[in-house]
């Protein structure tokens, strides 16, 4: 009876219903888990269902008017003008975010209603499109150019940390720069140092050349650079590279029409950089063979807050260069650097570059699959003697 007792007592019956508990517990929360993935599943394929019928109205259902948003008159209806001119006072479907109705914003209307049923990207001219960096074209890490360690330090400072680490700004208490103009002799690594940069900062990349967005016809060319900061605002972080500022960037004279253009170019560029619209997110990198032509006003500060200048590489830079371009091809042999870099004087970083590509002509012409120190020499001189034909003046012989 004694044995029976402590089998029924109240300890044991406490431990038998909390052994009911856990297991409950746990059951409960295995099925709480089965429910939420079901939930999940179901939501997900609504979500798919939702996209598939979309996709299907959208194949069987005619074109839509495209027009702008011109005018909010309340919570449910909006003024817009369509491509025609004609404007309406129109409603909006339900699915589109009312924070996305905005000024200004491109709408596709329904084609007998008007209603406003989707809401349009910006209209960009394709050449702002033809402008980006596809990831696949940045391969340059900074590794890969020598000689540029001092303006490498300065143009991280100006585009990547405001990009990366604008924090630091707020805490110092200063805005940070807007953009910066590189200069100097061509053929020094402006271009390169650009494409670094965008290599290696998590960012859109814009580049174009000054000279292709200037059109012979009235406003063309400031409406490309309008397109232009509009896409860099929409794509933010976004890097802006235009090569040859020169080309729109000089001083403004009187003039024909066509330096009347380029002047309107200038304008809005000035606008753009340094406008009621904040840049942002956005930094400009310009670059110039002659800086002494550009305009004061674009090279005032709180448009190009820095100028660095890129100048022909000294003895030190120039053995960096040219180890690097040389450390791609076959050789064979002790190579001495420093007497190339001797006979390299005044070179700068594209014609150490043309050095290590006519040193493995050299080695083609002799039939062989490696370049030797040899190589090297002949290719300096050779080059050297290239390079006096940019100096000289032209020598005509007599007919």
């Amino acid at each position: 009876m004694q044995q029976n007792q402590a089998d029924y007592s109240p300890n044991s019956k406490r431990e038998e219903l909390i052994k009911q508990i856990i297991n409950l517990t746990e059951l409960r929360n295995k099925l709480r888990g089965r429910v939420d993935g079901i939930v999940r599943d179901i939501l997900q394929q609504e979500e798919e269902l939702v996209g598939v019928m979309d996709q299907a109205n959208s194949l069987m259902s005619i074109g839509h008017h495209v027009g702008e948003i011109l005018h909010k008159v309340d919570e449910e209806r909006f003024i817009v003008q369509s491509i025609s001119g004609a404007r309406h006072l129109v409603g909006y479907k339900k699915s589109i975010k009312p924070e996305q109705m905005k000024t200004g914003a491109r709408v596709a209307l329904e084609i007998t209603t008007l209603t406003i049923v989707r809401i349009l990207p910006r209209e960009v001219d394709p050449q702002v499109y033809k402008m980006q960096i596809t990831d696949n074209e940045k391969n340059i890490s900074f590794q890969e150019i020598g000689g540029l360690q001092e303006q490498m330090r300065q143009m991280r400072e100006v585009v990547e940390l405001p990009l990366t680490n604008p924090e630091l700004f707020v805490r110092v208490g200063i805005s940070p720069p807007k953009g910066v103009l590189l200069y100097g002799p061509p053929g020094t690594g402006k271009t390169l140092l650009a494409k670094a940069i965008a290599s290696n900062v998590d960012a859109a990349f814009l580049k174009i050349v000054a000279s292709s967005i200037v059109d012979k016809y009235i406003g063309e060319s400031a409406r490309v650079l309008r397109e232009m900061f509009a896409f860099a605002r929409e794509h933010e972080p976004c890097i802006i590279f235009i090569d040859e500022i020169d080309a729109i960037g000089g001083k403004r004279i009187d003039g024909t029409s066509s330096d009347r253009e380029v002047q309107r170019t200038l304008m809005e560029l000035l606008h753009q950089m340094d406008g009621f619209e904040k840049l942002g997110k956005v930094k400009v990198i310009m670059a110039t063979n002659r800086p002494d032509t550009l305009d004061s006003a674009l090279m005032r500060p709180g448009r190009l807050d820095r100028k660095i200048e890129i100048g022909l590489p000294n003895e030190a830079a120039r053995l960096d260069i040219l180890k690097i371009h040389a450390s791609k091809i076959t050789k064979a042999g002790d190579i001495d650097y420093d007497s190339i870099v001797t006979l390299s004087e005044g070179f700068n970083g594209a014609d150490l570059r043309n050095v290590c590509t006519e040193a493995g002509m050299f080695a083609l012409r002799n039939d062989r699959d490696y370049v030797i120190n040899e190589d090297f020499n002949k290719a300096a001189r050779k080059v050297a003697d290239a390079k006096k034909l940019e100096s000289a003046p032209h020598q005509y012989s007599e007919q």
